[in-house]
């Protein structure tokens, strides 16, 4: 894990969704693999049928049906009763998870603030869209391990989407890390308090003092269709590209704060990227194998090329 990013924080909705970022979002949608029933009127499909303008299919006239709904067109013609059933349009759960960890504040540009980012791309084309956007973070050093901005819907509420994440990731001054299992049980308290179905995306390194499979077995268990972001920084996908990281060097772990003596060579940085890609092959065949998808992020990385390339393929937006 690299040392805490120099990079500027972001302070404000505009250093972390532009404005013109934001008319390049504004023709996308989300996605879902799979079909949920939401709680209030939105754009959504919805298994239930009621009342919409969007014919969906027939059944035998009850009694107490509403005659409204009878197609006397067909009762003249085949001396038949039939209802008509329409498509009901429901809105859609957005869950966004966050994972504000000490190793997140790293790199540069910060792999939290690309997370960060990615998320309130996400949270308006949500917005936009009419979908009910829940935001939770993680295990920020220093904050509650779980903090969790209530339901919010329709664009007028992007500010306070931006302004909950901007003053829940960051550490808090004279920061502690939290113990190892910390993001784990947060995150079974979280989806255990967050029981709307819908679409969940986890923004994380998954570089934890802990096993990472057991947090995605809690995804898999949720009502969600759920999607994995590995957010890695540059300088930990190329060790190279960060020429400090040569040579003989003390090293301290983000998330434990155990340090250690290490002489780095290209040999060991060789080693190191066989490791890594073990590591992010392993992450991926975890999430496929428990249906959830899995995308390798570099914090450098455009928002929206992301969006419209790497997440266009996992049928996220569309």
């Amino acid at each position: 894990m690299l040392a805490p990013s120099s990079s500027p924080r972001p302070r404000s909705l505009d250093d972390l969704l532009p404005p013109g970022l934001a008319a390049r979002l504004d023709r996308l949608d989300l996605l879902s693999r799979r079909v949920f029933s939401g709680k209030l009127p939105g754009e959504r499909r919805s298994r239930r049928r009621g009342s919409s303008v969007e014919f969906d299919d027939y059944r035998d006239y009850l009694p107490g049906d509403d005659l409204r709904r009878l197609d006397w067109n067909v009762l003249a013609r085949l001396d038949r009763v039939f209802i008509k059933l329409f498509r009901e349009d429901e809105d859609q759960a957005l869950h966004l998870v966050i994972d504000a960890s000490a190793s997140m504040d790293a790199g540069n540009p910060s792999k939290l603030v690309a997370a960060l980012r990615l998320a309130l791309a996400l949270g308006y084309v949500g917005l936009a869209n009419q979908s009910r956007v829940l935001a939770s973070v993680l295990s920020a050093p220093g904050r509650p391990p779980l903090q969790a901005l209530a339901p919010i819907r329709g664009k007028s509420s992007l500010q306070r989407l931006a302004s909950f994440l901007l003053s829940a990731s960051f550490p808090a001054d004279n920061p502690s890390t939290h113990p190892p299992g910390a993001f784990t049980r947060a995150l079974r308290d979280l989806i255990a308090s967050r029981r709307a179905p819908g679409v969940l995306v986890l923004a994380s390194d998954l570089l934890l003092p802990e096993d990472p499979i057991p947090p995605l077995n809690i995804l898999a268990a949720g009502p969600f269709d759920a999607h994995c972001f590995q957010v890695l920084s540059l300088g930990e996908l190329d060790p190279e590209s960060e020429p400090a990281l040569l040579g003989d060097l003390s090293m301290t772990d983000a998330e434990t704060g155990r340090a250690a003596e290490v002489t780095l060579t290209r040999s060991l940085v060789r080693r190191y990227r066989q490791r890594l890609d073990a590591h992010v092959a392993s992450i991926r065949r975890a999430c496929l194998a428990r249906g959830i998808s899995h995308a390798l992020v570099r914090a450098d990385a455009d928002p929206f090329a992301i969006l419209t390339d790497q997440l266009r393929r996992g049928r996220l937006v569309g």
